[in-house]
């Protein structure tokens, strides 16, 4: 999932660096990016360490780790633990989400991997796109994305998804990539690379969401994740004209233009109002016990596509 560097802009001759966001002259540092590597390490760690696999299987994968040993590889090619242990610990399952009411899982499952390369992927994808956009927006902006297109992702995933066990931060990985397509369109105006840069970004994005139709991978935490991030840029991500940026430039008495553009106000409002009836439908789907298949017979094609070369589970 990388992306990170895809945002190469020329920046217009206006006498300041526009590369920041807003009136700030240097970018923000990047602090909650990092955090959230290492809280998704340390989680993984604990995930082995409470898994626990030279005790229940002889046929453990690095038996000389000891107690952070990886299940077999039949059992789990991704080098991680069991299925079991990632239900007791907080997968996403949804008979225990809408039955059990445990409601929680749908946080919680954002933070567990199934297996060490999972693990790898995407924190190498969240490092190269997550470091430059709070850089450039903030930790707040950023935190709030990435966690609700998480939940986001979950949602959806669980609406279409109700026979097995989804884990993984792929969903608010898609959310800043969502993010930062649409900070792209809401800021257009102030781009000189936008085309080039458009293209890139939509490139990156269908080539993710292609592997997606793959087996065992949850392609609806992706695209829950990336739409709930493309509609929170407009609302989160908006930047002002280049006016508003050179007024402190201008004469006493000249008048200075409005911060944002009437079309940046539009996309936010419309955004705004399709993320609350969005999360606001999915939830009360899910907790109903709705199958999303009974409303979208051929959806199940945006998960997982058979060929002569694999089946897909009849979820």
């Amino acid at each position: 999932m990388r992306g990170g560097d895809i945002e190469s802009r020329g920046e217009k001759n206006t006498g300041s660096n526009y590369a920041a966001v807003e009136d700030r002259d240097t970018p923000w540092i990047s602090w909650l990016i990092p955090l959230f590597v290492v809280a998704n390490v340390a989680m993984f760690i604990f995930v082995m360490y409470f898994n626990n696999c030279s005790k229940h299987d002889s046929g453990c994968v690095a038996r000389f780790l000891g107690r952070f040993s990886f299940q077999p590889l039949r059992e789990n090619p991704l080098f991680g633990p069991s299925s079991s242990t990632l239900e007791r610990l907080g997968g996403l399952e949804w008979n225990k989400v809408v039955h059990q009411h445990q409601g929680w899982r749908l946080i919680t499952c954002i933070w567990l991997h199934a297996g060490i390369i999972h693990l790898i992927v995407n924190m190498l994808s969240l490092v190269i796109i997550g470091i430059r956009l709070e850089q450039q927006c903030g930790f707040v902006r950023i935190g709030i994305i990435y966690l609700f297109s998480g939940v986001g992702g979950s949602i959806l995933s669980s609406l279409f998804i109700q026979r097995s066990i989804s884990v993984g931060a792929s969903g608010a990985l898609f959310g800043l990539l969502g993010a930062m397509l649409s900070e792209l369109i809401t800021n257009w105006s102030i781009y000189t690379n936008k085309v080039c840069a458009l293209l890139t970004l939509l490139v990156i994005v269908a080539i993710n969401l292609a592997v997606g139709i793959l087996p065992h991978v949850d392609n609806f935490a992706h695209i829950g994740g990336f739409l709930t991030g493309f509609l929170l840029g407009f609302v989160l991500l908006p930047r002002p004209q280049l006016g508003w940026m050179e007024r402190r430039n201008r004469p006493a008495g000249v008048r200075v233009n409005s911060k944002y553009k009437a079309y940046q106000y539009v996309l936010g409002l419309l955004s705004l109002i399709l993320l609350i009836t969005g999360f606001t439908v999915g939830l009360v789907m899910l907790f109903r016990g709705v199958n999303g298949y009974d409303h979208c017979h051929w959806c199940h094609y945006l998960s997982c596509v058979p060929t002569s070369r694999w089946k897909c589970d009849g979820n």
